[in-house]
């Protein structure tokens, strides 16, 4: 195995990345705090919520809802077992498969996310959307869908 040298990134490049990375954080911490603020919930709680919203019946396994939200299964497993003691979601087993388990949202679950998504959303249009133009936000999606692609195997660089 040959050693090389790295590829190091450029001034441009770096300013890109590091901007990335602490406008992402500084970004999610807002966002989770004015959630946790105003409706005690978290931001990562809000999007499980979210997703299963999304799904027919407002259930989706386990499984899949970690790809979903870029989580490990064991993570989501906790963070689903959390939930259902607090009344948000619950788990079923799936009917077709005995080992597969389902991820259900609760009445509460639902009612939760009626009142936390308006401060999600004003959050990601104030601290976001309004202020980029319509065309930067189509080249940040582009940029996220290509980058999540090359992440879950659909492309190599």
């Amino acid at each position: 195995m040959t050693e090389h040298e790295p590829r190091w990134l450029d001034d441009g490049e770096m300013r890109a990345w590091r901007n990335y990375v602490v406008g992402a954080s500084m970004l999610a911490e807002r966002l989770h705090r004015e959630l946790q603020d105003r409706h005690g919930v978290s931001l990562a709680d809000y999007e499980l919520l979210v997703r299963l919203s999304e799904q027919h019946g407002g259930r989706m396994r386990m499984s899949q809802l970690a790809d979903e939200v870029a989580s490990s299964k064991s993570r989501v497993s906790h963070q689903v077992a959390r939930m259902e003691r607090e009344g948000l979601l619950r788990r079923r087993e799936c009917p077709e498969d005995g080992r597969g388990v389902f991820a259900e949202l609760t009445e509460e679950g639902v009612r939760t996310l009626e009142g936390s998504a308006p401060t999600h959303v004003d959050g990601v249009r104030a601290h976001m959307i309004d202020l980029l133009t319509r065309e930067e936000q189509e080249v940040v999606a582009k940029v996220f869908d290509r980058v999540i692609t090359h992440l879950r195997g659909g492309a190599h660089a």
